[in-house]
């Protein structure tokens, strides 16, 4: 068995709604993040899927404390990061790192992508001089770029290219964990796929840790080990991406999953579509009991009134874990 690298226990993100101009007093919380618990092992993919506004970036900047937690744990190789600050932090950061969802935001127009992949080896005062040139040169080849276009900018770059110097720049000092959050969604179908080929090549060549943060369930199912389904600030559902696929138990997954586009015409002509009735709640003022019953097609009447246990469905060597009044 892999051993744990990251731990995520109990973990919550609130922001505070003020109210007044000149004394701002808080009036509410925005539950961005509310419980979140899993583990990763080391060299294992783990996905986070869930509409937008579930939680999922916060949850990832939250691990990587850009966000600072309001509450929980999360031990990266058995150390607590919650309490770290200063250098101490700074050191442990270069062991994490982050791509970001949008190429175009996420890189500094004014920089050359080689000052751009090369400021982190600057930072951590990995490299200098011929050496951290040779360094930017030897990441964009790893990356499937021309090493010659370090002197050129962002502007000059499409926005699958502008990734994979995003990439680069994350790779730089040699992390052992990898936030992704949503690093395809703003891509061309037709590049998606080859940047997730490009995350699974570097993951085994490099041994990475990835957690991987989409929208697409399809593209999750290609990459990930183990797939956490967010829904309102909790995760609902947690298994091996097999498992998750062929036998989802919460109605919310199962919802997910049935809008999935199916290639074979008879099997899409026949599956049944899950039409979830209603918006999702809003995190400052989440539902009573489970949050998902406001919008759950087998919802009961204890559903309204009392939290779902976190628990263990499946069995000791395949854990399949579920918030669900449906299985008490």
């Amino acid at each position: 068995m892999a051993e744990t690298l990251l731990e995520v226990k109990d973990l919550k993100m609130y922001f505070p709604v003020t109210r007044g101009i000149v004394i701002q007093r808080k009036v509410a919380d925005v539950k961005a993040v509310d419980g979140v618990s899993f583990t990763i092992k080391r060299g294992e993919t783990l996905g986070l899927v869930g509409e937008s506004g579930c939680g999922k970036s916060t949850t990832g900047r939250a691990i990587l404390q850009l966000y600072r937690p309001t509450a929980g744990s999360v031990k990266f190789d058995g150390k607590e990061l919650t309490t770290m600050k200063g250098e101490e932090l700074r050191r442990q950061r270069r062991r994490m790192q982050m791509i970001f969802q949008d190429p175009y935001a996420s890189l500094n127009p004014r920089m050359t992508v080689g000052s751009i992949i090369a400021e982190p080896l600057e930072i951590h005062k990995i490299s200098s001089g011929k050496e951290k040139q040779e360094r930017v040169q030897e990441l964009l080849r790893l990356v499937g770029l021309n090493p010659y276009f370090a002197q050129r900018y962002p502007h000059e770059f499409s926005g699958g290219q502008r990734q994979r110097i995003g990439i680069a720049r994350a790779l730089a000092v040699n992390p052992d964990f990898i936030v992704c959050d949503e690093p395809i969604s703003a891509l061309d179908v037709s590049i998606q796929a080859q940047i997730v080929n490009l995350l699974q090549d570097l993951q085994q060549e490099l041994k990475l840790t990835y957690l991987f943060i989409a929208h697409d369930l399809s593209m999750v199912r290609h990459i990930s080990d183990r797939v956490a389904v967010m829904y309102l600030g909790k995760i609902v559902e947690l298994t091996d991406y097999k498992t998750l696929y062929d036998e989802p138990k919460h109605p919310y997954t199962q919802a997910l999953l049935s809008a999935v586009p199916i290639p074979d015409p008879a099997i899409e002509e026949k599956r049944q579509r899950i039409i979830l009735q209603g918006d999702v709640p809003s995190p400052l003022n989440p539902p009573a009991g489970c949050r998902f019953h406001t919008r759950c097609p087998r919802v009961m009447d204890v559903c309204r009134h009392v939290e779902p246990e976190w628990k263990n469905v499946g069995t000791a060597d395949r854990e399949h874990w579920v918030a669900c009044h449906l299985y008490d």
